[in-house]
């Protein structure tokens, strides 16, 4: 389930950036929120654990509602990121939530089994992260185009911001599926990141903007929305039944197939050195996949 959650993660990336060209990041995280909530629903009536509902316990229920505004924060930093940010730049920095999730669940749920491997791995993972975003050198300041200049000034924050609230919403979401159904919970907060996105849309006075939406770039939305459904089904059934240090870093092998895939589609290439970040990441989550 871990590895199914890192692929349609991975896809969910590439289908965005597609949908984001034209369109305001804000309207499109609030469009494909409504796809995500629909596809999590449909899940929850075939399982068939909408009957329990009224068995949510109060404390379940506070952490799945906070999970869901730290969600809809991720979502709201990682698109607008994309917007502005090349793939291969933007999702290596979401992806640092991995050491941050490790870290907090070995301190808040004591999982330090093979405690060396889980550090060793995390470590792996900075280093690699730190690689990859790296700016590029370059000889000529001409060589720079113009509009590339703001981009790297302008993306990180927002990816930052992205990579905390990721690591906040597996542990919230940890505490808060324990004794719920893993789709009846993700069905309830993506009720949450929901409003949250709509919310803000309407506060910044965007909602005209819905009606203008290319096509084309709505059918790419659309598409990621569906592939978030399926990677958050898929990723919250291996958090609820698996260890968090361990699902986590398999869930974030996604960036394989982000970067795969903005290679072939966007055509952004990876430095000698940025690989070399890439190649440690993946040893460092093979590494707990496997030995943790």
């Amino acid at each position: 389930m871990a590895v199914l959650s890192a692929f349609f993660a991975g896809l969910t990336a590439i289908l965005a950036k597609c949908g984001i060209k034209k369109t305001d990041s804000d309207v499109a995280t609030a469009v494909r929120t409504v796809v995500v909530l629909v596809f999590s629903w449909l899940m929850v009536l075939i399982i068939g654990s909408a009957g329990s509902i009224s068995d949510i316990s109060g404390k379940s229920l506070l952490f799945l509602v906070l999970s869901g505004i730290a969600t809809g924060a991720s979502w709201i930093c990682y698109f607008k990121a994309l917007s502005v940010g090349n793939v291969n730049k933007v999702v290596p920095v979401d992806k640092s939530s991995t050491v941050l999730s490790v870290i907090l669940a070995i301190i808040l749920f004591g999982e330090t089994n093979h405690l060396a491997v889980k550090l060793v791995g995390t470590a792996l993972l900075a280093v690699g992260i730190f690689l990859m975003i790296e700016k590029k050198e370059s000889k000529r300041t001409e060589d720079v185009p113009e509009e590339r200049t703001p981009e790297r000034r302008i993306w990180l924050p927002y990816a930052v911001g992205s990579a905390v609230f990721a690591a906040l919403t597996t542990i919230l979401a940890k505490v808060g599926i324990s004794d719920v159904e893993s789709n009846l919970g993700t069905a309830i907060r993506t009720c949450v990141v929901l409003v949250m996105a709509w919310l803000i849309v309407f506060l910044k006075g965007k909602q005209g903007q819905v009606k203008s939406i290319d096509k084309k770039e709505l059918r790419f939305i659309l598409l990621s929305g569906i592939a978030t459904g399926a990677s958050w089904l898929c990723y919250y059934y291996a958090v609820q039944k698996g260890s968090v240090s361990v699902v986590v870093p398999i869930d974030k092998l996604s960036i394989l197939v982000a970067i795969a895939f903005s290679w072939i589609v966007f055509k952004e290439k990876l430095t000698h050195k940025a690989g070399i970040g890439l190649a440690l990441m993946v040893i460092g989550t093979l590494a707990m996949a496997i030995f943790a």
